[in-house]
């Protein structure tokens, strides 16, 4: 079955809808009022809302191969209420200030769906909400106090649902229980990226493709091609981050990796269920998630091989047959009946994780540099709220506005420290998640109700706690 499987070509989505027709690179020096680097779902929406709030303002995107290269079209879909760092957050600033963190992130899924009908464009989006199920006593106690958390943080919509109550939604096997939460939308990465790129065009913000910037200095934004001079420079490279002169241990590239199956039959959805189309996720250390694509099939992601030392990223998308072995034992895990259906296709990306964990959004005000991200995986959702929190600091440094709900949001100028030199960090991450998976299988054969000691020590040494 391997042997059929389409390895990279950038991700499924792309297969599934095509590559876009290229863009001018750079052909010079420049200026610009702005210049954002990364054409990323994080540097695409904050072009949009920066030329929407200051229509006069030149913008000007530099994006190294073209947008939705990297994670935004490589991702799983989710559109959903997560934010890395949340409890860090409400620790550094109290508990009513990551209350409002949570508020914004749950508006912000509303937002996307809001701004992809306005400009009227498919995105694929489907509001089903997220699913994250249980499959073990340990699992289950996870989910239970994961979803206590969650209330506690305002989400008074949230549902917790026994067995009976998660096979009437979907049919996974060997599931005890889930946590149902309405803020949460599937939607087709490459469409939502394609999307936007067009629908910031359309506005008049120029947007340079093959254009790799190699450094970022106050006011500059250097490139083989020339150097793009603006009072405000905005990093908006996410996993990409460490290959900028300077960044090297700045944000560590992620990891992940996917598959999707051929389309399902009608019979094999009856089997499964599904109907509701709810993003799917489960309460495992190395935890998957998953979603059912608008073409009936099912897109499942996990970490694969989590990081290549040196902070490398990947060819075009392409993964260890171990890796897609693995995902599809997963696959066939959750739903043994289809354990004769075919993975059709196979990539990775990377996504940046700081070192404490933490999404963040920075305007340096004497300098004129900022950035977004770290999302550690949650990016298609934050990544709007970042850029609508960068659009705000711009306005509000520039004199065009004030302090907004966004600006004294409790993530705004987050300082983390870098990540460890190599072999450190390599050997770090590597033992992590061979931790976690070990943890996991412990969970799967003791069917105790404590998650495995050998978790809790690698959250504390990776600094997630």
């Amino acid at each position: 079955m391997s042997s059929r499987v389409v390895n990279g070509g950038i991700s499924f989505w792309y297969a599934d809808d095509g590559f876009p027709e290229a863009r001018e690179p750079l052909g010079g020096d420049a200026s610009a009022d702005v210049v954002i680097v990364g054409g990323g779902y994080t540097g695409l929406w904050t072009a949009y809302y920066l030329k929407k709030a200051v229509p006069f303002l030149r913008i000007t995107v530099l994006e190294q191969k073209f947008c939705g290269y990297g994670a935004s079209g490589r991702n799983g879909g989710w559109l959903y209420n997560g934010i890395a760092g949340r409890d860090r957050y409400a620790k550094l600033h109290g508990h009513e200030a990551a209350v409002r963190l949570q508020k914004a992130m749950n508006d912000t899924v509303d937002e996307v769906v809001r701004v992809v009908g306005e400009e009227g464009f498919d995105a694929g989006l489907h509001k089903g909400g997220v699913l994250e199920v249980a499959r073990t006593p340990a699992q289950l106690a996870r989910l239970r106090a994961f979803h206590e958390h969650e209330l506690s943080y305002g989400e008074k919509d949230r549902e917790l649902y026994g067995a009976r109550e998660t096979a009437e939604r979907i049919r996974v096997a060997d599931a005890v229980g889930s946590s149902w939460t309405p803020h949460g939308a599937r939607v087709h990465p490459v469409k939502l990226v394609k999307g936007l790129a067009a629908a910031v065009e359309a506005l008049g913000v120029t947007v340079h493709e093959q254009t790799p910037v190699t450094e970022i200095r106050p006011k500059h934004a250097v490139t083989p091609y020339g150097t793009v001079r603006a009072p405000y420079v905005l990093r908006c490279t996410e996993g990409f981050t460490a290959a900028l002169k300077g960044q090297r241990r700045t944000w560590l590239p992620m990891n992940s990796s996917m598959i999707a199956t051929e389309p399902l039959t009608d019979a094999q959805w009856a089997a499964i269920g599904w109907e509701g189309r709810q993003t799917l996720g489960d309460m495992a250390h190395a935890y998957m998630y998953a979603q059912r694509t608008a073409d009936g099939r099912i897109a499942l992601g996990g970490r694969g091989v989590p990081y290549r030392f040196g902070s490398r990223t990947d060819n075009d998308g392409r993964t260890q047959a171990a890796t897609v072995e693995a995902l599809r034992e997963i696959l066939v895990g959750f739903f043994p009946m289809l354990a004769g259906t075919r993975v059709a296709h196979a990539w990775s990306g990377v996504l940046g994780v700081p070192r404490d964990w933490c999404a963040s959004v920075t305007l340096d005000r004497s300098t004129g540099v900022g950035w977004a991200g770290g999302y550690v995986g949650s990016g298609v959702a934050t990544a709007n709220l970042a850029a609508r929190t960068l659009r705000d600091l711009v306005q509000q440094d520039s004199g065009q506005g004030g302090r907004t709900e966004f600006t004294e949001l409790p993530w705004v100028g987050h300082k983390v420290r870098r990540w460890e030199p190599e072999p450190l960090r390599w050997l770090g991450v590597q033992g992590m998640y061979a931790t976690y998976r070990t943890a996991d299988r412990r969970e799967l054969t003791s069917h105790r109700a404590e998650s495995s000691r050998l978790a809790r020590w690698a959250d504390r040494i990776a600094g997630r706690h």
